[in-house]
């Protein structure tokens, strides 16, 4: 299997989890205040969107590789 093919199969594994999940979010918490042994700490948010074209273009991207892959091996 060359890397042509290597690369184009990871970009249908990633399109296809776009499309799967078009969305997560991650949690960081951050020190705010610290006084003695008491600590004040806030937990921030934040949410990530994915465009489901973005995702249809990478997976799409990544059937294109891999077919002219198997092409270019005739």
């Amino acid at each position: 299997m060359n890397m042509l093919m290597a690369f184009g199969g990871i970009l249908v594994v990633l399109g296809g989890i776009g499309l799967a999940v078009p969305g997560f979010s991650t949690q960081q918490t951050r020190d705010v205040a610290q006084i003695g042994d008491l600590k004040v700490q806030t937990q921030e948010n934040t949410s990530y969107t994915i465009p489901p074209l973005v995702s249809g273009g990478v997976l799409i991207l990544g059937l294109i590789l891999m077919g002219g892959s198997r092409y270019r091996r005739r």
